[in-house]
């Protein structure tokens, strides 16, 4: 009799802890770029728990290494401002040029790269001293920028140029240049560093290169039945630290491209909002959140049965997007 109570206690336990494992609590922070303003999701729920009043034209977002404060580019007010997690209020602002719209944060969390649109400049902030030590001289309207996780390289996308500049980290110099499709967008490292994969918005394409050659590996098109070749514009792209699944968001054609990371193969398109533009994984890597210009909202997506759940209203022009527990 005992016997069987403290096996029936057990095996509730057992359900309890996997089941707790299985639904993480999260909050999305959405940036809001015609209403000037940060929204606060429910990842889980869906809800819209809040809306503050931040910069200019704020764009992209990023956490800080210790997941406490944001990171958003104001592009309208020239600088990046530090908000803090609990208060939502803004707490530093750093140096990052002219009109920064996108950035991004090395896997240490000392140092910002940032994409300076009407420079042609690439700023390299120091984030203990909130200090810019370093501008980096690219091609013609710098706008899509990632680092690799093992923090050799940082690879930064000029849209007229049609460019992907290498900067190699170590001296922060550009060391290889390369040629890719039209206006290229996003990019995003492989979790393991030794890819570099390309979103070209006009092209209708993605590039994916090796690192270490920085060749061209594979190219990838789509072709959605219905939807007119010119509005499928590839942009924000997001890989799983496995490489078992890409993500690519397709403008206006109002689809993520859920691909195979590692044989390349598309295996669906699924519908969201208006004008898909970034993406973000909730921290348990089981949900997607997309930001939909258009239709002034984010869907989340069910990663497992890789099905969308909801649609939030978020505001006017949603753009930048990131999740944290």
């Amino acid at each position: 009799m005992r016997c069987n109570v403290f096996m029936r206690f057990l095996l509730n336990l057992i359900l309890l802890m996997v089941f707790s494992g299985c639904v993480i609590a999260d909050t999305v922070y959405v940036t809001i770029e015609k209403d000037n303003t940060l929204a606060v999701v429910d990842g889980q729920t869906g809800e819209l728990k809040k809306t503050v009043s931040i910069g200019r034209r704020p764009r992209g977002i990023a956490l800080s290494a210790d997941q406490k404060q944001l990171y958003v580019a104001v592009s309208d007010d020239d600088t990046i401002q530090v908000i803090d997690r609990d208060t939502l209020t803004v707490v530093k602002t750093l140096p990052s040029g002219d009109d920064p719209e996108t950035f991004v944060v090395n896997s240490k969390g000392n140092l910002m790269y940032v994409s300076n649109e009407d420079d042609n400049l690439v700023t390299v902030i120091d984030l203990e001293k909130a200090e810019a030590i370093k501008t980096i001289q690219v091609g013609v309207e710098p706008e899509g920028i990632a680092v690799s996780a093992d923090n050799k390289w940082v690879a930064s996308a000029s849209e007229t140029t049609n460019m992907v500049h290498w900067i190699e980290t170590s001296t922060h110099t550009i060391v290889h240049n390369t040629l890719v499709d039209t206006r290229p967008r996003a990019l995003q490292f492989t979790a393991d560093s030794q890819e570099l994969w390309v979103s070209s918005e006009i092209g209708g394409s993605v590039s994916v290169f090796d690192v270490a050659s920085k060749q061209l590996k594979h190219k990838l098109t789509f072709k959605i039945p219905g939807v007119t070749r010119e509005t499928i514009q590839p942009v924000g792209i997001v890989i799983d630290a496995q490489r078992r699944w890409a993500y690519v968001a397709l403008g206006p054609a109002n689809r993520v491209a859920v691909i195979d990371a590692k044989s390349y193969e598309i295996k669906d398109y699924l519908l969201v909002g208006q004008r898909v533009w970034n993406l973000a994984f909730s921290p348990d890597n089981k949900r997607l959140y997309t930001t939909n210009g258009a239709s002034h909202d984010i869907s989340i997506i069910d990663l497992e049965q890789h099905k969308v759940t909801k649609s939030v209203a978020v505001g006017r022009f949603p753009w930048g997007v990131v999740a944290a527990q």
